[in-house]
């Protein structure tokens, strides 16, 4: 049986790196024999504000319950997003907020401090790009985009392990380096990690 990989890119940008490198994961990925579906969020109808919080909760868009489909299909989810003023785009944060809901990814219960985790037996990885140099992001501003979403939003839900990889100084690369790293998405893809 073939590995379920749903592969969510983050970037709003049309015709992005962030597009590229999600499709290159994607071909590494088939190759392999893995099943893969592909979220590109920017072509998703959905409003990405959640307004009235969990108590008034906006019902959910096609878009997002299609989302919601695939995430719950899939074994190994695979985010691709800019960090920007490290952390996430809009786009992103807020697809999070309007699918990774109470009842969905987590459930609260009365007297535990913290919530049952619903997406157990899922693993992940995060694929970023920063204009910055990865030491400073994670030394000096403590990955604040890695730690949200690997421990506030993905092991709170109980996807584990999750795995990362940072592109960075992006502003800076060659053409040939900017191919490179697709080559190294794209084995990552192979190797469905």
């Amino acid at each position: 049986m073939s590995k379920k990989i749903l592969v969510i890119q983050g970037n709003p940008v049309a015709g992005s790196y962030g597009e590229a490198l999600a499709q290159s994961y994607v071909k590494g990925a088939e190759a392999a024999g893995a099943e893969v579906r592909l979220l590109q969020l920017s072509a998703l109808d959905f409003n990405p504000n959640l307004l009235g919080g969990y108590r008034n909760k906006l019902p959910l868009e096609p878009d997002l319950i299609m989302a919601q489909e695939s995430i719950k299909w899939a074994e190994h989810l695979v985010f691709v997003f800019p960090i920007w003023w490290g952390s996430l785009p809009a786009l992103m944060k807020g697809f999070i907020d309007r699918t990774f809901m109470p009842g969905f990814a987590f459930k609260y219960q009365k007297g535990k401090p913290l919530p049952d985790k619903l997406l157990k037996g899922r693993t992940a990885r995060l694929i970023t790009t920063m204009d910055g140099p990865h030491w400073y992001y994670r030394f000096f501003q403590g990955q604040p985009g890695h730690r949200m979403m690997k421990d506030s939003t993905l092991h709170l839900c109980g996807v584990k392990p999750v795995h990362s990889t940072a592109i960075d100084l992006m502003n800076k690369k060659t053409d040939q380096q900017r191919n490179d790293w697709l080559g190294k998405v794209e084995q990552l893809g192979r190797s469905m990690s």
